[in-house]
């Protein structure tokens, strides 16, 4: 077994204190490790969200030994945990990116791993609803693109839609059977229990620092453990996996010089989406929903709309919006869109729901490569060898279906690295 290090959460005060007291950078304290002073490991995968479990899930199958660390007190604090939970059919996205590919792999996966591991999971099937006859030709080539990826849909008649869902206003209606919702902490859980009964090791409150190309063969990794006694451990690994979500492209840079083309290529921009809970009081109207509800999406497919989707069990919750923000650390309910404006929105597919029905729930952030009103961007999943950089994989811009693709993309990175 792999020397676990400190499980306690960092704090930036106690971090600075530390390098403080050391006074030096971490990339010269990562310098001045010994080779016998070193964790060594087979596999370090960075990030601790679904993807970074699922990674380290995967590599903890084969021979050797797998460290996943995580600078959250916990695993998947961020991204995996402030998200629709849904399992996406793979219906938007163009026919060759791994968006569509690794969607409708995962999609599969997924529901065979919930049956398997007792993951709670429902297949409610969702409607894409359109209110003209623009959005209306939309669907029609939407049902033609999934045709073409083999993702069964077909077309509601408006007599049908109104008698499955009386409460919900179409003009046309796409549906998708195959999408579903899913209790994204208990897959997370599993997760983490399979990399664990693997032998691999998951250490949260585990943060890197500085990553050096080591001249042996493979990298050098300088973590802050949040243990006053031993705040910096180095690990040594053969090889490398960046699942660092909303973190990504730093961690990738941290291996690059400042005019690297990473710089760049690699950047992040933060959409804050905004989630409200149906109130469900007394003078709110009864809803009854049996599926989830989608807008059509804007023509860049930068956001899916602010869609109806229901937990496991059954409240109804909205969103999420979309805002552009420089933080991603920045969770706050408030500022955003009005909440007139959400309701509005809403209300074109659920025409009873008022702003006094909505409720602030909760908010998460999403890590686009994607500029705001630019052209579509799709994951990177990559193995840097080009770059100089072999057995280093990053995995950057992983937003949705992040959860739903990511059992078929620890596979890839499987692939990639054996």
């Amino acid at each position: 077994m792999i020397r676990l290090l400190s499980t306690r959460p960092i704090t930036a005060t106690a971090l600075l204190l530390w390098q403080r007291q050391y006074a030096v950078s971490a990339a010269e304290r990562l310098g001045s490790y010994a080779s016998e002073d070193m964790t060594n490991v087979d596999h370090l995968v960075i990030g601790g969200g679904v993807v970074g479990l699922a990674v380290g899930r995967q590599l903890a199958a084969r021979q050797g030994n797998t460290l996943v660390v995580e600078k959250n007190r916990g695993f998947g604090m961020e991204t995996s945990s402030r998200n629709s939970e849904v399992i996406h059919a793979g219906i938007y996205y163009p026919k060759t990116s791994l968006r569509t590919r690794l969607c409708i792999e995962g999609k599969n996966m997924l529901y065979k791993y919930c049956q398997e591991h007792n993951v709670p999971f429902k297949k409610t099937g969702k409607w894409v609803v359109a209110q003209n006859d623009e959005q209306a030709e939309y669907l029609r080539q939407l049902a033609e693109h999934c045709a073409d990826v083999d993702v069964p849909v077909h077309m509601v008649s408006q007599k049908q839609a109104k008698h499955d869902e009386p409460c919900v206003q179409a003009h046309a209606v796409l549906a998708s059977p195959t999408t579903g919702i899913i209790d994204s902490h208990a897959l997370m859980s599993a997760l983490h229990q399979d990399l664990t009964e693997r032998g691999a090791d998951l250490a949260v409150g585990t943060e890197v620092q500085a990553i050096h190309r080591d001249d042996t063969g493979g990298y050098r990794v300088l973590v802050a453990t949040g243990d006053t006694d031993v705040p910096y451990m180095a690990v040594r690994a053969a090889s490398v996996v960046n699942a660092a979500g909303l973190w990504a492209d730093r961690i990738a840079c941290m291996l690059v010089p400042d005019d690297h083309e990473w710089h760049s290529k690699y950047k992040l921009h933060f959409a804050k989406g905004r989630y409200y809970l149906h109130t469900n009081s007394s003078n709110s109207p009864s809803i009854s929903v049996q599926r989830l509800v989608y807008p059509v999406p804007d023509k860049q497919i930068t956001s899916l709309g602010t869609h109806l989707t229901l937990d496991m069990g059954g409240a109804i919750r909205f969103g999420p919006d979309l805002e552009w923000v420089s933080s991603n650390t920045d969770y706050a309910t408030d500022g955003g869109e009005p909440i007139k404006k959400v309701a509005a929105a809403i209300a074109e597919y659920l025409p009873m729901i008022q702003a006094k029905d909505l409720a602030p729930g909760y908010t998460g952030i999403r890590p686009k490569l994607q500029l705001p009103g630019g052209v579509f961007r799709d994951f990177v999943i990559k193995e840097e060898s080009d770059a100089g950089f072999p057995g280093f994989v990053n995995l950057v811009g992983i937003e949705s279906p992040g959860l739903t693709s990511s059992l078929a993309i620890a596979q890839m990175v499987d692939r990639l690295l054996h």
